[in-house]
């Protein structure tokens, strides 16, 4: 019985199905992480200045991705189980909270299909395995730092630096590349825009981007190997250019003002990890 339930599962069509549902339910608690991990990094920095100058840290109320109940910043209203099913609810609340009608972002049904989506991709993709297993990892890390650096121009260590370990562990079996392909990646990736950092630090005084862009590109190296790299940079660096010439022309968004990179590196490495081999082979052939 048991052998014949793990056949069904492991199915096709079944299992594309089930990652794209588990894909919804991660993508609900992904709006959690994007919310509040922030404002967790900030409470702990301000616990941590308040104790390098001998003070007391503030008390507030116990904040973690688990703790409080998910709840209506306007109003205070509990959000119940049944408000809380993905896409559905927001559909049938018509994008409103329950209680006081207050407008709830778009933003959290899209983050919710989009993991979805993109866990029945790596599903159909990959097969019932391990390989699959890493990608929805990626996926989901990929899609909270995306919206975080959106937000807040922050690229979390907690997210990024464990990434970049799981990628190295995946390919000691050569998931997706072998160790050292994984090894080189991860070096590679990081003192690449490590090196444009500095470079272009000393040639203008300013910095053009944050070291949790350097350690997010070389968690893409560990996951997917050097190879994938030049294709990485080149595909990010071109996304964000147009992106910001367009922020600046269109939307009248001043020259100064940041930009953040990671979104452009975590577009590239999703593309990576399912048309990696396919886009670099083509890429050569056109170079």
């Amino acid at each position: 019985m048991e052998a014949s339930g793990l056949a069904g599962f492991t199915d096709p069509t079944v299992f594309t199905l089930c990652l794209g549902i588990l894909g919804l339910l991660v993508g609900s608690f992904l709006n959690v992480v994007i919310h509040r991990l922030p404002k967790m990094m900030e409470r702990d920095w301000h616990s941590q200045c308040a104790e390098l100058r001998g003070e007391a840290a503030a008390v507030g109320e116990p904040l973690s991705l688990v703790k409080p109940r998910s709840r209506c910043p306007q109003c205070g209203h509990p959000i119940s189980a049944l408000e809380n099913i993905p896409v559905i609810s927001w559909l049938v609340l018509r994008g409103k909270c329950s209680a006081c009608r207050t407008s709830i972002s778009p933003r959290y049904p899209i983050i919710e299909a989009l993991s979805g989506l993109l866990c029945a991709l790596a599903a159909a993709h990959f097969g019932f395995g391990w390989a699959a297993a890493g990608a929805v990892l990626l996926i989901w890390s990929l899609i909270a730092l995306t919206f975080i650096d959106f937000d807040t121009q922050l690229l979390p260590d907690s997210i990024t630096l464990p990434l970049l370990w799981a990628g190295l562990l995946f390919n000691v079996f050569g998931t997706y590349t072998d160790l050292q392909s994984a090894v080189i990646g991860a070096t590679g990736g990081y003192l690449a825009l490590w090196s444009v950092y500095w470079g272009f630090k000393l040639a203008t005084g300013k910095e053009g981007m944050g070291y949790g862009d350097f350690k997010l590109l070389a968690a893409l190296g560990a996951w997917l190997g050097w190879q994938i790299l030049p294709l990485t940079i080149l595909f990010s660096s071109l996304v964000g250019a147009v992106v910001g010439i367009f922020l600046i022309v269109l939307a009248k968004r001043g020259r100064n003002v940041p930009i953040p990179f990671g979104p452009y590196l975590a577009t590239a490495g999703l593309l990576a990890i399912f048309y990696g081999k396919e886009l670099t082979e083509a890429y050569l052939r056109l170079m």
